[in-house]
């Protein structure tokens, strides 16, 4: 059921507890939350202060088991939401599943949801792309507001300008400003020859081969059959070798087989601590492109892969089903998010 103006949605935090640590840019973002969009934020006792995972969990359950709550964003990710799941009660989730949005370690989230038939969407979170300091960008909000709002087919598109530079939220600065963009080189398409269409499933890879270690919230290999895989990286920045290790592993165990085609955001190619010359960046895009498509030729030859896409750690951020559908379509070179 989608969301109507007016309604109260959750704020939580099922990792790190960044608003309390940078309480004016959260509350930039709840602000944006009510003009932009008129939904009524509400913080559960989580939100600002760090909880265990027990605690975490039970904010989670909470937020679903009120029936005024119609969907749940987390604030931002962080490192350990995977410890978070064992304290999950499903009923609650599963009695109203409303939607869940929420990217980088909420993928330990996105992916639970999925394992229970929950709606969610792969980005989103509060003090990320709400917060910028210049205002929302275009892809966000409007993509945002169709998984709120909205029936509808809605095209993926290049973007003109990205950026992948952080400014410091200690710096009263990044209230009103947001980090330079450049140019950005487009979708990059590999075997554009058919038309895919299915229910997505994967987010940040990192998170992903921590979810196939721990191999409790993962369904047999046939249940992703005729799924379209996303992956994307974050600010840790992993090297091409260790992305095709990762991808490897995937493979070994016969899921990276069953994905007909994979949307690979934009890379992450810069972090708060390390801003490396734009041709370096480049080097590390075309880089992880390369191991990609390394594990594809060995474990899914035939899969259909575009890169490029922006709805990862850069911005903009383009909100993406998780679970939904969404076509490929390679002849005409174009992507369709279902919301």
């Amino acid at each position: 059921m989608k969301v109507r103006a007016g309604d109260r949605v959750a704020i939580v935090s099922p990792s790190w507890a960044g608003p309390g640590v940078y309480p004016e840019t959260h509350d930039l973002a709840m602000r944006r939350l009510r003009d932009l969009l008129g939904l009524e934020p509400v913080e559960f006792p989580t939100t600002r202060t760090q909880g265990s995972p027990a605690e975490r969990a039970a904010d989670l359950m909470a937020a679903y088991a009120d029936p005024g709550i119609r969907a749940v964003f987390a604030t931002i990710g962080g490192s350990d939401q995977l410890t978070v799941l064992p304290h999950l009660d499903p009923a609650p989730f599963v009695a109203d599943p409303k939607a869940f949005f929420g990217y980088s370690d909420n993928t330990n989230l996105l992916n639970w949801l999925w394992l229970h038939g929950v709606p969610a969407y792969h980005g989103g979170s509060t003090m990320v792309h709400l917060a910028r300091g210049a205002g929302v960008e275009p892809e966000h909000l409007a993509s945002l507001r169709a998984a709120l709002f909205e029936t509808v087919d809605l095209e993926i598109t290049p973007v003109a300008e990205f950026s992948d530079e952080e400014l410091s939220w200690a710096d009263p600065a990044s209230l009103t400003t947001s980090a330079p963009g450049v140019p950005s080189p487009g979708f990059h398409w590999h075997q554009a020859d058919r038309v895919v269409a299915g229910p997505t499933w994967g987010g940040n890879l990192e998170i992903l081969h921590w979810n196939l270690a721990a191999n409790r919230w993962i369904k047999a290999n046939a249940a992703y059959a005729g799924s379209i895989l996303l992956l994307e990286t974050s600010e840790e920045m992993p090297p091409g070798e260790e992305v095709f290790r990762m991808l490897r592993n995937a493979g070994e165990r016969g899921l990276l087989e069953q994905f007909p085609a994979v949307l690979v955001g934009t890379a992450k190619a810069s972090n708060i601590d390390n801003r490396p010359p734009q041709e370096e960046r480049a080097r590390y895009r075309d880089e992880q492109r390369e191991a990609v498509l390394r594990a594809l030729a060995e474990y899914n030859p035939s899969a259909m892969a575009v890169f490029g896409v922006d709805f990862g750690h850069t911005a903009p951020q383009w909100v993406l089903p998780y679970g939904g559908r969404m076509t490929v379509d390679g002849p005409a070179k174009r992507i369709v998010a279902h919301f």
